[in-house]
């Protein structure tokens, strides 16, 4: 690292260098103008390089340097609501090039992931919700743009190193709850939570379902160390119904220390959970506090 930046430091100021050059800068150029020795400035364009910051390119007997099409300078936290309305406009569009360069470039510029999944992503999630009941999108494109989504968030998956003393188990009841479930997971890897996604679960509805579920957390969880949650998600009051009776059946065999939540956009409620909402941040703010206690 350069003596007196920092990562972002470099980035801002090398997207601010090369937006003001059309006819793109040498590594040399660009390391006289930041003033890091042409070595680091190398191993930092190749990283931006590989991040979709920038852009090489050989121009005569030149190896020059450029902006991604599309790179803007973000200043955080207030561009949240600007990179929020630029990936809606990409999603609606169909642009998942620019989509993903947008994700890339937010969270390269500072941006906390969880506030990503939260300002961003989710919003998006509901947009595309609102625009498959209203038939704005037919199937197939809502099976894309849920592609484009789920794509975003893997961007943004974290690499921490997880407490292992904060389990939580992710499941989503229908296919309708597998997004709403990929960025709780991704928020909650961010906070250092172990998570295990199960994805879409909903195959998996029959009367032993109990038992296999015991068996995974048995697993998964052989110390007993911290704490595990069990968070499902469902759009479906069979679905809420019956993975809530299933992860409560279970629980007298792990003791005080497995907590079950449920993220329900079911018309009804009818289930037994410690916490049951439909607001996805109140789910990821109750698991937080559980891991307090």
């Amino acid at each position: 690292m350069a003596r007196g930046y920092q990562s972002e430091d470099v980035q801002e100021k090398l997207i601010e260098v090369l937006s003001e050059s059309k006819t793109g800068l040498s590594g040399v150029e660009i390391a006289e103008k930041l003033g890091i020795n042409r070595a680091t400035m190398a191993k930092y364009l190749n990283v931006f390089a590989a991040e979709g910051i920038i852009q090489q390119k050989n121009i005569g007997n030149a190896n020059l340097w450029f902006v991604e099409s599309g790179t803007e300078k973000l200043q955080f936290p207030a561009d949240y609501f600007h990179v929020k309305e630029k990936f809606l406009e990409c999603l609606i569009a169909n642009q998942q090039h620019q989509a993903y360069h947008l994700i890339r470039n937010a969270f390269h510029s500072g941006a906390n992931t969880s506030k990503i999944i939260t300002e961003v992503i989710l919003p998006a999630i509901v947009s595309l919700e609102d625009l498959y009941l209203k038939a704005k999108i037919g199937k197939s494109e809502a099976k894309m743009l849920r592609g484009i989504i789920s794509n975003s968030i893997q961007i943004l998956n974290p690499q921490n190193e997880p407490d292992p003393k904060r389990n939580v188990v992710v499941l989503s009841a229908d296919s309708q709850s597998i997004l709403y479930a990929q960025a709780a997971s991704c928020s909650l890897s961010d906070k250092d939570w172990q998570v295990w996604q199960l994805g879409d679960m909903s195959d998996a509805i029959d009367v032993l379902y109990d038992l296999d579920l015991q068996k995974f957390v048995t697993k998964i969880w052989k110390q007993k160390t911290g704490i595990l949650v069990i968070a499902i998600f469902s759009a479906t009051d069979e679905g809420t119904k019956f993975f809530s009776e299933s992860a409560n059946a279970i629980k007298p065999k792990f003791g005080k220390n497995l907590h079950i939540t449920v993220h329900s956009r079911a018309q009804k409620q009818s289930t037994k959970a410690e916490f049951v909402s439909d607001n996805f941040e109140s789910i990821l703010q109750w698991i937080e506090s559980i891991s307090g206690l």
